[in-house]
């Protein structure tokens, strides 16, 4: 007798067709279970038992060895989407040649999967946030590029199976405080929901058309995230037409009855959930939605949608097919932090690096003029000033010390010492300010000092992973904490040269370094290859060319209330005082020139696009890369930012070389966000800005460049676009 093909098996069928196959084969009881992070077998249907819970923020973290890329703050700098794609290509290549190899010995573990729980695409919108380290800065559309083109990466090309599956987090307006965002209600406007917080969701969505998307544990405007109506079902699949899954943040479902007090009981909780369209829970809670359908709070059916949902992403990555029909199925575990991914990490690191001053340029450093180099500061041999959090574990680490250390002969004397803890007064039974004798006698001995101050993923993160004064991770100020200042203006006292290296996820008021310090480096959290980066950047072996995706601010007090989600005051696109580094800004040992700006008209109608360009000639002695940015500014402002950037390009010229750098401008950037949330276009007089930086006051005093400026008309009635 001819056995049949059960539906589920049938690979002439679509993915979802057959996860609905397979789904209505399970028992009520095996469909919650899938629902879980740590979804168990069903040897019967052939289900092996899956761990969704993964990450893989800059590298495959938290499952052994792998590539450890700069922290995505780093990335950001970059301004660059062809390098973050191929940043997460590899990151996808690593996860699977790991999976692959877990599956032959049977490991089916947590962070063993193909379910990447990243990118982080919220918007960094204080400076405070522990966890902004994690983000693509402060800018909805520079995180939207970067996060299209990080998914893209990850998920793969091939037109049946993914790669892997991305996950835009934390679904939305989650940026702080840490320490109450289990019960922390974020009220944001429509015009700020709209014009900030969902423009990158939206983005991923609708162009990556990332797998999963992640709530985030706060209420937004009165709901939980993970149980939203408007969220979820509203937005995102109804307005977006979302076709993947939803995940929870890990526990967040317990919130809703134990701190949101939205909910009285576990079963209502689980129920408000699913219904609402949250397919998978990060933790144990749906196991109450057993309960939950015996009271009559969920249906069957909208239990089923949700594991069809699961199933038909498993599908996709193949693991319900023979892998030898799945393509990524034979990549070597050999390829993971093979010698091309370490080699690719190291440039990736060199093009994070933002060099913030450079007094009478004194960067680059000649090497063969220096015989004795001091290092000092808590940073400068630190594994944790490397890595940032979400990490893996590379094969080697190059400190600053270690990289300096590397860069210049043996002949070069090298002076390190420690100087202070990183934030504490003083260590164990030691007294304070117990290094600074030996720093400060070491910078008297050397020609020139490297200082490696700033933060580390110890001291800004989250909730849960840090521990001391810093808030739950948040930082309580911008200010470099412990004795850093002290032991900084201790050094300057010995008069020579000073290089400050800030290792840091995050801005910092560092005013009196601006006005003393002559050569300031902001390097993030720059990898496991990070120390080689800032030392061939010292020594000029490459030209900086990273840019700010967040602004460096003067001083905590004009900050807004952290609390505050309204975008009054916030970030460069409504800040009111001047900064002390602006986004977008960045030096370079090259000279660049920009000018012959043209547009394509003057006059357009509405719902026209129009064209830009620029030319850009290195007039310095370096060859490059350059920022190319635009900002476009409406006159009539309609309640929107002062200007906002609505493009930029990397490009890479030689000494005396040109090139015209061209952008599109459509209808839609264009238009305003209005207080209602309604994306509207209309006539009026538009200015648009290119330059390598903002066309700010401050970016001017500092690069001395003036950005090119032109503008155009837009004639016609109103239109309500599609947002």
């Amino acid at each position: 007798m001819q056995q049949i093909t059960p539906d589920y098996k049938n690979k002439n069928l679509r993915f979802e067709e057959r996860a609905r196959d397979l789904v209505s084969r399970m028992t009520l009881e095996e469909k919650v279970m899938q629902m879980l992070h740590g979804a168990p077998a069903i040897p019967r249907l052939g289900i092996p038992a899956y761990n969704w819970w993964n990450e893989a923020l800059h590298g495959v973290a938290r499952a052994g060895t792998s590539t450890m890329f700069p922290q995505a703050i780093g990335m950001a700098a970059t301004f660059d989407e062809d390098l973050i794609y191929k940043i997460a290509d590899v990151i996808s290549t690593e996860g699977r040649a790991k999976f692959h190899e877990f599956q032959r010995k049977g490991d089916c573990g947590i962070y063993k999967g193909l379910t990447f729980w990243t990118p982080n695409i919220n918007i960094f919108r204080d400076p405070r946030w522990g966890r902004g380290h994690e983000t693509y800065g402060e800018d909805p559309y520079l995180t939207s590029r970067l996060g299209v083109s990080f998914v893209k990466g990850i998920q793969g090309n091939h037109n049946k199976y993914l790669k892997a599956a991305a996950c835009a987090k934390h679904y939305a307006v989650h940026s702080g405080p840490e320490g109450e965002r289990h019960e922390f209600n974020a009220v944001a406007s429509n015009k700020d929901m709209r014009e900030t917080y969902l423009p990158a969701f939206k983005a991923c969505v609708q162009e990556a058309k990332v797998e999963a998307v992640m709530g985030a544990y706060n209420r937004t405007n009165g709901e939980p995230c993970c149980g939203s109506k408007v969220l979820l079902k509203d937005i995102l699949r109804e307005e977006w037409g979302f076709g993947g899954h939803v995940v929870s943040d890990c526990w967040a479902i317990k919130d809703f009855h134990e701190t949101h007090m939205v909910t009285k009981t576990a079963p209502e909780s689980v129920a408000l959930a699913v219904n609402n369209g949250c397919d998978l829970n990060c933790g144990n809670m749906y196991g109450n939605l057993l309960i939950a359908h015996e009271e009559g709070l969920v249906d069957e059916e909208t239990i089923d949608k949700s594991v069809i949902r699961l199933m038909t992403t498993r599908m996709k990555l193949g693991m319900f097919d023979n892998a030898d029909e799945v393509p990524y199925s034979s990549i070597p575990y050999e390829i993971n932090d093979c010698k091309e991914h370490r080699s690719f990490a190291l440039e990736v690191s060199k093009k994070t690096m933002i060099l913030l001053k450079n007094e009478n340029n004194v960067l680059p450093l000649n090497r063969d003029k220096i015989k004795s180099i001091a290092l000092i500061g808590p940073n400068a041999d630190s594994r944790d000033a490397l890595i940032g959090n979400y990490y893996g574990n590379a094969s080697k680490y190059v400190t600053v010390l270690d990289g300096i250390r590397n860069a210049v002969s043996e002949d070069v004397r090298i002076y390190y010492a420690k100087g202070c803890h990183l934030f504490k007064e003083k260590a164990g039974l030691a007294e304070a300010r117990d290094g600074f004798a030996e720093a400060i006698s070491a910078a008297e001995r050397s020609d020139v000092v490297v200082m490696c101050l700033g933060l580390d993923a110890t001291i800004e993160g989250e909730q849960g992973d840090v521990s001391n004064e810093y808030a739950s991770g948040d930082k309580l100020h911008l200010n470099l904490p412990g004795l850093q200042q002290e032991l900084l203006e201790e050094i300057h006292k010995v008069g020579k040269p000073v290089i400050l290296v800030l290792l840091s996820g995050s801005a910092l008021a560092v005013l009196w370094a601006d006005e003393n310090i002559p050569a300031i480096i902001q390097a993030w959290y720059p990898g496991a290859e990070g120390g080689a980066a800032i030392a061939s950047l010292i020594f000029g072996e490459y030209s900086p060319s990273g840019k700010l995706p967040v602004t460096f601010y003067r001083t905590t007090e004009e900050l807004p209330d952290f609390r505050d989600y309204s975008m009054k005051n916030r970030t460069y696109r409504y800040m009111e005082n001047e900064a002390l580094y602006p986004f977008g800004y960045g030096l370079s040992y090259a000279k660049f020139e920009y000018e012959e700006m043209k547009l394509s008209k003057e006059k357009i109608s509405v719902g026209e696009s129009i064209e830009c360009s620029v030319k850009v000639k290195n007039i310095g002695i370096y060859q490059s890369d350059e920022v190319v940015q635009l900002y476009l500014k409406d006159i009539d402002n309609n309640g929107g930012p002062k200007w906002h950037l609505e493009g930029f390009k990397r490009v890479n010229l030689k000494p005396g070389e040109d090139t015209i750098v061209g952008f599109k401008l459509t209808p839609k950037q264009m238009s305003f966000i209005n207080e209602d949330g309604m994306r509207i276009l209309k006539s009026g007089l538009f200015e648009v800005y290119i330059s390598g930086s903002q066309p700010d006051s401050r970016s001017l005093k500092l690069t001395g460049m003036k950005a090119q400026k032109g503008s155009f008309e837009i004639i016609g009635d109103t239109l309500e676009l599609d947002y």
